[in-house]
């Protein structure tokens, strides 16, 4: 343990104390800095213009309930020794390093069919080297290969403390009450049986309220069709310097002169340790300066879109039920190429189709058990509860148009 003792004033938590060497190494790392430029909600600022916190904030926010959630399972007998408490903790201040810029909106964009969970270890392992392997215990605990299950379930579950951070600071910045979550009555439910973390009985209201509470963020928040919308167009920016990169590699007025340029033009698809290094110093900034210097690009289309993006003057979005006819799609089509004297092609990129969905409860991949008085343990879709039934676990879809008007 080390003598040095630090504490960071945090506006959702209070103060958060930083007390082993392992974890001043890890937040004094480059990898780590570069989280304080990477939005935590992408694009979300655009609708609530206090949203422009961190993944850095997250990160701390999220160790900070790690450091609280194991301190109530040890005062409940649970064996957890000061190594693992330190793996855990280092674990989770790690679990997001893989977030590119403006974080999921552009997934899979620079890095394509790479989630931010394989790079978030690769990252890790590398780190590792640079640790002398002082990561090896976070990184199993992270993988799920460490015998003791639950501080992997603390970290990445239907109930774990990622999910708890970023709807309780989530809810804060963005001032939508609807995402407050009784958090700290939650982690004092917390409790270890056949080595899986449960929910003890009394926690039940707490943990379904936490589950609404997903739910109404996400479509007021995480899916709003405005968000939606900026996302969308943010995309399809990347898509058009793509191409246009593609018919003319010479194109002076497409390059950044940054970082970026490698993950559009260059890139090979093997994420190699120069890949690597290189992803690692991507964040916001590069794409939004990229954003200004396109929107003065003679293309025409990029132009327009950046210009768009950059003032706000977002696409108009409209979200239903059921998919959207030909009719109504060609109609917005039609109106695209003679407003913006533009090809059909070039009307693609203004007027365009997708789904948004929301699955609140995922079985397949974790369940929220319920350790009861009597020792019986029960699914919390099992529970007869008002606010918890059946359909919990159906994905709620919704088609969306992006378009002019």
């Amino acid at each position: 343990m080390s003598s040095k003792r630090k504490i960071i004033n945090d506006p959702v938590y209070g103060f958060i104390t930083i007390e082993h060497s392992l974890i001043f190494n890890i937040i004094a790392h480059p990898y780590y800095q570069r989280l304080r430029r990477i939005h935590q909600m992408a694009l979300a600022f655009l609708v609530y213009p206090g949203a422009v916190h961190t993944r850095l904030h997250h990160s701390l926010g999220a160790y900070h309930l790690m450091c609280n959630a194991l301190n109530e399972l040890k005062a409940k007998g649970t064996i957890i020794t000061p190594e693992e408490e330190v793996a855990t903790k280092a674990a989770i201040l790690l679990h997001d390093i893989g977030h590119g810029p403006f974080s999921h909106s552009l997934e899979h964009q620079l890095i394509p069919n790479i989630h931010h969970e394989t790079l978030s270890l690769q990252i890790m392992q590398a780190m590792n080297e640079d640790f002398n392997g002082e990561l090896e215990t976070a990184i199993d605990i992270f993988t799920d290969k460490y015998p003791k299950k639950f501080l992997h379930q603390l970290i990445s579950g239907q109930v774990d403390v990622d999910r708890m951070d970023y709807l309780t600071r989530d809810s804060f910045y963005t001032g939508v009450s609807e995402g407050v979550i009784g958090y700290d009555r939650i982690l004092k439910m917390l409790i270890i049986h056949n080595n899986q973390l449960m929910v003890e009985e009394k926690g039940i209201y707490s943990t379904e309220k936490f589950l609404v509470a997903r739910r109404q963020m996400y479509w007021q928040v995480y899916l709003h069709k405005t968000v939606l919308a900026a996302e969308k167009m943010l995309v399809h920016i990347l898509k058009r310097v793509k191409l246009l990169y593609q018919q003319n590699n010479t194109d002076i007025h497409i390059k950044t002169g940054g970082l970026l340029d490698y993950f559009l033009f260059d890139y090979t698809n093997v994420l190699d340790k120069k890949a690597l290094e290189q992803f690692c110093k991507l964040d916001d900034a590069d794409i939004t300066f990229a954003v200004k210097k396109w929107s003065t690009h003679p293309d025409f289309v990029l132009s327009q879109l950046s210009t768009r993006l950059l003032n706000r003057n977002l696409l108009k979005i409209k979200l239903q039920s059921e998919p959207f006819n030909t009719s109504q799609i060609t109609a917005k089509m039609d109106e695209a190429i003679e407003k913006l004297a533009i090809s059909p092609e070039e009307a693609t990129y203004f007027v365009f189709t997708g789904e948004a969905k929301n699955t609140l409860y995922k079985t397949s991949d974790e369940r929220i058990n319920i350790l009861f008085k009597d020792g019986t343990v029960k699914d919390i879709t099992a529970i007869d509860a008002p606010l918890i039934h059946q359909t919990i676990s159906m994905p709620v879809k919704k088609f969306y148009i992006c378009s002019l008007t």
